[in-house]
């Protein structure tokens, strides 16, 4: 059995194609997510082995979210579109198949022959090259929130999940990981567990044992381990 998340915003396109999976056996539908929050939400709490990705969706599309993910544990992606437009582009961001909407069965059938013969995990390089993120979805109660990542401070990572702090001091969780944000975005990794804006920087201390403490524009500290340090200073210009 393969294991399936379905996302799509539009209920009654989830609905026709989970018929058909059901139909067509041998694919066991983990979870089914209505925008790409939620997705990547499910993607990391249920792992599947293949996401049907619908492209067009409000607010993160699916081709901006391929970008989120991180490439260590990237499902294959069968992007499903109302346009044939989309499928050179489709591929370009990694993806192991396209379906059209309204997906025929037939054309379903084969893309799942291709995923039973193909087993072998997913193929990163491509993710890897994927476009810089603008924004940065976090979740709130009832809301979810983009923020810019020009506007964020830092990014701390804890055992309750990642955070990212704006300028306003605020905390946000986000389901994107540490290592996809330092990937996908210029944030300089200051500490095992923090990423830093380098255009939020107001100044740089020095302490004992070759550590280091960032004091943003904003007041917050961060703290900088010894490991990046020097690759800092570099980047700042700093003696």
């Amino acid at each position: 059995m393969i294991r399936a998340l379905i996302v799509d915003d539009e209920p009654p396109a989830l609905s026709e194609l989970r018929v058909l999976l059901d139909e067509a056996g041998n694919i066991d539908i983990v979870g089914e997510a209505g925008n790409a929050v939620e997705a990547i939400a499910a993607i990391n709490r249920l792992q599947p082995e293949v996401v049907f990705l619908d492209i067009q969706m409000p607010r993160i599309s699916g081709l901006e979210m391929i970008a989120m993910l991180d490439p260590s544990h990237a499902p294959r992606i069968v992007f499903l579109t109302a346009h044939d437009d989309y499928a050179v582009q489709a591929f370009e961001e990694n993806a192991f198949d396209y379906l059209l909407k309204p997906v025929d069965p037939l054309r379903l059938g084969k893309t799942l022959q291709r995923l039973q013969r193909d087993r072998a995990p997913q193929d990163v390089g491509l993710l890897k090259r994927a476009h810089p993120l603008r924004q940065i979805p976090c979740s709130g109660q009832n809301r979810i929130s983009l923020l810019r990542v020009e506007d964020v401070e830092y990014v701390a990572s804890r055992a309750s999940g990642v955070f990212v702090v704006g300028e306003d001091g605020k905390e946000r969780f986000t389901e994107l990981s540490l290592r996809t944000l330092e990937e996908r975005t210029s944030m300089f990794q200051c500490h095992r567990q923090f990423l830093v804006n380098l255009d939020h920087i107001q100044e740089l201390r020095f302490e004992e044992g070759g550590l280091g403490r960032i004091v943003t524009l904003g007041g917050r500290t961060v703290p900088v381990s010894r490991r990046f340090l020097a690759l800092l200073k570099e980047k700042l210009g700093v003696d």
